[in-house]
């Protein structure tokens, strides 16, 4: 099986799905189980601590096995980020953690600077660390060289439904670096995250594309197989791209053609 490998975990699906943004929790469950994710991330400072294990998003995911991924969202500088992955260790969820600083409030775009400094911090303290970044080649090998498990580069801005904005800096960034490499932020819809895998990256993390679809269940199931079509194409090998047509069929040995 083409699983996809995290520092020590191991997914089924190269599909990473949030948890915010849904109607209610039964939707919140439906979209998730069409997902086909393994790996589903939660926003640390959003959880309610009160709500019963039953009726609590936690106590359903760990319910069913799926891998949690905590993450920093909200956080404005490295000791926050790093603060309250401390937190989401103590709450018995993970090491894994999606570090999140953001520097702007209006684009959701992030601070690279304590961005680095809070995956460095938390490396040496025995996170396997997945960060949020820019789509910068530069700055995810840094990311690489601090340690961290995985880059998650920003296809555009987060909640946009963009797409893919600029597919050469992703294509640069699989050259640059050895770790996983995941797109976070800006998938609309199938086709987006089709195009994502198909450049070379090993996974996409998303969840406004899903959660404010029209029919959220239907999105998740069709994200699904969008991922795994996109990654069973780039493993395929496209055709070249070619300014002028070639024949389907070999025009060697045609009777009547000149050989």
């Amino acid at each position: 099986m083409d699983r996809l490998r995290i520092g020590e975990v191991e997914l089924d699906s190269r599909l990473i799905v949030g948890t915010g943004k849904y109607r209610d929790l039964e939707q919140t469950k439906a979209a998730l189980e069409a997902s086909g994710a393994s790996m589903v991330t939660v926003a640390v400072r959003r959880l309610d601590l009160k709500a019963p294990g039953g009726d609590s998003i936690i106590g359903y995911l760990k319910q069913r096995g799926y891998v949690l991924l905590p993450n920093t969202a909200g956080c404005y500088s490295a000791d926050e980020a790093v603060r309250t992955c401390r937190l989401a260790r103590e709450l018995g969820m993970s090491g894994l953690v999606k570090v999140e600083v953001i520097g702007d409030p209006k684009t959701l775009f992030p601070d690279v600077v304590q961005t680095l400094e809070a995956a460095a911090t938390l490396v040496r303290e025995g996170f396997t660390v997945l960060p949020y970044t820019t789509d910068d080649p530069i700055t995810a090998k840094k990311l690489e060289d601090v340690g961290c498990a995985a880059v998650m580069p920003l296809a555009a801005p987060i909640g946009s439904g963009l797409g893919i904005r600029n597919p050469y800096n992703i294509e640069i960034i699989r050259e640059a670096i050895s770790v996983p490499l995941i797109v976070d932020a800006g998938v609309g819809t199938a086709s987006d995250a089709a195009v994502a895998m198909e450049l070379g990256c090993d996974g996409v993390l998303m969840n406004t594309a899903i959660a404010g679809a029209e029919d959220p269940v239907r999105m998740a199931r069709a994200m699904n197989l969008a991922v795994r079509a996109g990654r069973e194409a780039y493993l395929a090998g496209r055709i070249p791209r070619r300014l002028y047509a070639t024949a389907s069929s070999p025009l060697e040995g045609v009777i009547g053609s000149k050989q």
